[in-house]
């Protein structure tokens, strides 16, 4: 065989497009921009500009598109993102007209619809993404709706309301409201364990409650001081995954037997961090675990930056930076 030939099969693919890698998606609220980010080396890949004010990204279960809300800045946002993970382009924009302040996002099964959270209007929005325009509101009335989660199955959907400190159950079936109770002050974020629990994560109670998916009765009460302000879970579930904002650490709960198994402290001594609304302070926000890898990403809000935390010794290993002001937290999986 000739040097030539040889060298023709390596030499191909040393020459072919390298292959597409996971990625972390980041929304940059003041800068109006989402990155793209490598989760092999946390190099930045790529990043989009979006409406003012990008606040929370919700990725398709078949990973084709990522929806970003744009809460807006000093005027209230009313739009949508829907972009296509494989080139990181904006497909199209979803004017939402007199449903202002979007936040909480989730797409549903099939990658069609979405539920979109608007605060200003009271409303649980049902939106068509192909079409790029909203099919129902839901009325969810007053107390500032702020975060969505759906049922396992589906069928349902729980959103938490900040200044009503409540949680409130819908059918999405029959497009109303059924349920809502206390679930302690401030009441931001919201996830569903896959058994059907949901977890709200209660701010200025400085608690997470666990609900019954049906009563929403609450099972447990959980201390987590410091301004819990998102919940998540690890991939198998056996972890629930809590950012206390003030506290600038990450409150890790078995979800089993409900125990603290680990605190994160997230700042640093010599941190540069920029002012907040709490001050100048590393606020922690954002909280995603990979479905891939060993990992938990937080965003740090005040330092333009996402904290790399490795689940087996439940310490921060990596800082990747970002742009302004990061908070929501996408993963698509190639």
């Amino acid at each position: 065989m000739t040097t030539m030939f040889r060298c023709l099969l390596p030499c191909l693919l040393l020459a072919g497009p390298a292959l597409a890698q996971d990625e972390l998606l980041v929304g940059n609220k003041s800068d109006d921009t989402v990155w793209r980010i490598g989760l092999e080396d946390g190099r930045k890949l790529g990043e989009f500009a979006t409406g003012q004010g990008p606040h929370e990204i919700a990725v398709s279960a078949d990973q084709r598109i990522a929806l970003v809300t744009e809460y807006g800045h000093q005027q209230p946002g009313n739009t949508l993102s829907v972009v296509d993970t494989a080139t990181g382009r904006v497909l199209r924009t979803v004017d939402l007209g007199k449903h202002t302040h979007p936040h909480g996002a989730r797409v549903l099964a099939g990658g069609r619809r979405a539920l979109v959270t608007t605060e200003d209007s009271g409303a649980l929005l049902v939106v068509d993404i192909d079409k790029g325009k909203v099919e129902r509101a839901i009325a969810v009335g007053e107390g500032r709706g702020h975060m969505v989660a759906v049922s396992p199955d589906g069928k349902t959907a729980y959103v938490s309301k900040i200044e009503a400190g409540t949680v409130s159950r819908i059918d999405l079936a029959a497009a109303r409201k059924t349920d809502e109770v206390e679930s302690g002050a401030g009441a931001e974020g919201i996830a569903v364990h896959r058994d059907g629990s949901v977890w709200v994560s209660n701010r200025e109670a400085g608690t997470v409650t666990v609900h019954d998916p049906a009563t929403l009765a609450v099972r447990r009460t959980l201390r987590s001081d410091g301004f819990p302000i998102r919940v998540a879970f690890t991939a198998d579930g056996s972890r629930a995954l809590v950012t206390n904002a003030k506290a600038a650490e990450l409150a890790v709960f078995d979800t089993k037997d409900f125990t603290r198994v680990a605190t994160v402290a997230l700042d640093e001594v010599d941190g540069d961090y920029q002012d907040t609304m709490l001050g100048k302070a590393a606020l922690p926000i954002g909280v995603i675990a990979d479905p891939a890898r060993p990992r938990v990403y937080v965003a740090i809000s005040g330092g333009n930056e996402i904290a790399v935390i490795d689940t087996g010794s439940w310490k921060v290993v990596e800082r990747w930076k970002t742009g302004k002001e990061p908070d929501a937290l996408g993963i698509v999986a190639r």
